[in-house]
């Protein structure tokens, strides 16, 4: 991984047309602010940057059906956004907006210098118009149905059931959302981006993140579904996107071009820009300068958001930033997919949503409750889902049953049999470690042991898997309870108060390391975790590089005869009425109304198939029957089992990721299916000689593609 000397982070723009839902803090907004919380903690030079998307059709129709100003809908929006980021603990440097004049004055000068270098189609063509409203109409003023998934309520520029981006003139049936009438076509001129003059250093890039010779990032670091969309772009052929619409809301096309009268620049020329004209702003501000963030090739850019912007991160946006010259280009965008919600996808249309500013206002005091719950359920790399029950298990089973009771067993009995303070203790005594009653351990040891957790949490946070960071998280406060529980302090301070001391110096210093790690994940419960160990406030200014540099050198972290706080419950339960509140909440929104789509994941479904491939292709794979004749875990990887397994001819080992689902000793000489000629892959140290085939279920259970019992070992399947 390359190392840089800043970072810049954006977060999708939200469009300041409806309030946030948990949808949003899935897709773009809890994933960043855990990385920049943490690499903050790193003491890296990382600016966060956001603000309100506030141009655009669905605006403007907004205001027309509500018989207000554009200008009234988006400073509403824009205030509830910002109030309720800081609200859920999402820490932007900067939240702009791009109605802001130097959002205008930046994006402007971006169209002139494109314009000025004969980047631009001028092209006339025809477009949809409105002949009973007077206008053209871009595309959020047209609906129709999709060709490509039949949805009837698809926008003139994309389908928000399946994804695919669209031109008005692709929708079947198309109608105008003023008037309801059937549009006609009319001659208008437009400046059109010419995506397929870059497809071919776009392609290059992408692939190898090679461009101009320079290796600007590593492609194997980018999630598969990025690639994937990005690939299906490409390999469909770019073409000319134009960059201007014939509105009445937006930036204006800079007036010194001649036939800029009555034209805005598409929203997706201006709203990325959004990013750059908020940087800027920050920068005034705080007397910083903008242009090492965004024209020096020491700055790390990565774009966190939702699936359905990859196109325009990926691809778009890189074409604006290169053709203009004096920009870098992103080095990651690692997109979550969506996150449905009690089965069914979220629609804001039919209020099937968890509405963020209503939850803080109906469950107050719960910041962290549900940012866990979300990032334990994270859509980092398919679709995941969000209920209400999970909730609340999510809270009572692990963050009250685990986290919180840890951290108040261990501040009780420290005023318990210390009077508040940190112990003294004998370095020499030994222990009994978190593994198991019979592992002996050390003072000084252990907390080895907690540092290399904590640098594989942050080899998870780094990678963009945070569901993988936040579970080492867990496993550390699961870790202090067992050393707690196999040491049993309670029983033994009469007889042996020596290896009591050790015991409970060691706890005080997993909860101060938990008060550090667990910022990026819960701000609100590090803050109290702080309170209650008497320590000052985190600024989030590298205090994990300090508390890393102790533990690696053994050294404790809360010195002896520190005074501590009065115990306090991080977390308490949630019970049923509170839930029950909720989910009767959601169910009223489909009373008399039509049930929201289900999701993709419901149990009813399937997934689509795949895009379809030739006989050639099936007859490649050689896929062998063989019987599992060892199992057993892999270190530090909670997901993946260490198989042995029978060919017949010779003998393979296969690493799986079925530990969640299957116990080493429960496979064993179970027959599978092994796709044998898979180029071998080393996983955690382990080299990988093929791939056994599961099935999997809409709740992601796995299940063994097998051979019947009495079939022979590396006979082959076809």
């Amino acid at each position: 991984m390359r190392q840089f000397k800043r970072y810049l982070v954006t977060s999708a723009l939200p469009y300041a047309n409806g309030p946030l839902h948990i949808g949003h803090l899935a897709g773009a907004y809890l994933s960043a602010d855990v990385y920049v919380r943490f690499q903050r903690l790193m003491g890296k030079d990382i600016l966060y940057i956001c603000g309100s998307d506030e141009h655009g059709a669905a605006i403007t129709i907004k205001a027309m059906k509500e018989n207000l100003l554009p200008q009234e809908i988006v400073d509403t929006y824009h205030n509830l956004f910002k109030k309720t980021f800081e609200r859920i603990g999402i820490s932007f440097d900067m939240y702009h907006r791009t109605s802001a004049p130097i959002h205008h004055e930046t994006s402007q000068e971006f169209f002139t210098k494109l314009y000025e270098k004969g980047e631009f189609l001028e092209k006339e063509s025809e477009q949809y118009y409105d002949e009973k409203a007077g206008q053209f109409l871009a595309d959020r003023y047209i609906t129709g149905t999709c060709p490509k998934c039949d949805n009837p309520e698809a926008y003139g520029d994309q389908c928000e059931k399946c994804g695919s981006s669209l031109s008005p003139t692709d929708l079947i049936n198309p109608v105008s959302t003023l008037t309801g009438d059937k549009p006609v076509m009319k001659k208008t001129v437009h400046w059109y981006l010419p995506l397929d003059k870059y497809e071919t250093w776009l392609r290059h890039w992408i692939d190898t993140g090679e461009l101009d010779g320079k290796q600007l990032h590593l492609p194997e670091e980018w999630k598969n579904h990025v690639l994937g969309q990005c690939k299906s772009w490409l390999d469909g052929g770019l073409q000319p996107r134009a960059m201007t619409r014939d509105l009445d809301w937006g930036v204006d096309v800079p007036h010194h071009i001649k036939g800029h009268e009555g034209k805005k620049l598409y929203v997706w020329m201006d709203a990325p820009i959004g990013y750059i004209s908020a940087t800027k702003q920050w920068a005034i501000d705080h007397k910083k300068n903008w242009k090492k963030y965004w024209q020096d090739d020491e700055t790390s850019l990565i774009h966190f958001i939702g699936k359905d912007n990859i196109v325009f991160h990926c691809i778009i946006f890189p074409a604006i930033l290169h053709a203009h010259g004096a920009y870098i280009l992103p080095v990651n965008v690692p997109a979550n997919q969506f996150m449905n919600l009690e089965g069914r996808k979220i629609s804001t249309s039919r209020n099937w949503a968890v509405w963020v500013h209503e939850y803080l206002d109906e469950i107050p005091g719960r910041q962290d409750e549900l940012r866990y719950t979300m990032i334990k359920n994270m859509p980092e790399q398919k679709d995941s889902e969000f209920t209400w029950k999970g909730y609340q298990d999510a809270n009572n089973n692990e963050l009250v049953n685990n986290l919180a009771n840890f951290v108040n067993r261990v501040v009780v009995l420290t005023h318990k049999y210390y009077d508040g303070k940190v112990p003294d203790f004998d370095e020499s005594m030994d222990i009994i470690g978190p593994e198991d009653k019979y592992d002996a351990s050390y003072h000084d040891s252990e907390l080895i042991r907690l540092f290399d957790d904590i640098q594989e949490m942050g080899d998870h946070i780094r990678a963009f898997d945070f569901r993988s960071g936040l579970k080492v998280l867990m496993d550390i406060s699961t870790k202090g309870n067992q050393i707690l529980q196999f040491n049993e302090p309670w029983k033994t301070i009469k007889d042996n108060p020596e290896s009591v001391a050790v015991v409970m110096n060691l706890c005080l210093q997993y909860v101060a390391a938990i008060g550090v790690i667990c910022r990026p994940f819960m701000p609100f419960t590090s803050d109290k975790i702080r309170l209650l160990l008497n320590q000052k406030p985190i600024t989030e200014n590298g205090e994990l590089v300090k508390l890393l540099d102790k533990l690696a050198e053994g050294e404790t972290i809360l010195k002896k005869g520190h005074k501590i706080g009065e115990p306090v419950h991080l977390f308490t339960r949630i019970d049923d009425t509170i839930i029950q509140k909720q989910i009767d909440k959601l169910e009223s929104t489909i009373v008399g109304h039509d049930d929201p789509s289900p999701a993709a994941n419901n149990k009813n479904d399937t997934p689509e198939l795949k895009s379809e491939i030739t006989y050639e292709d099936f007859v490649k794979l050689d896929i062998r029957t063989a019987t599992i004749t060892g199992a057993e875990k892999i270190e530090k990887a909670d997901k993946l089992l260490k198989l042995t397994l029978d060919l017949g001819f010779e003998s393979r080992t296969v690493v799986s990721g079925i530990a969640e689902h299957y116990t080493p000793e429960s496979i064993i000489g179970r027959k599978v299916s092994l796709l044998a000629n898979l180029a071998p892959r080393k996983m955690r140290g382990v080299e990988s000689q093929g791939m056994i085939l599961m099935a999997e279920n809409q709740e992601g259970k796995l299940s063994f593609i097998s051979p019947e019992d009495n079939w022979e070992n590396g006979q082959v399947v076809k």
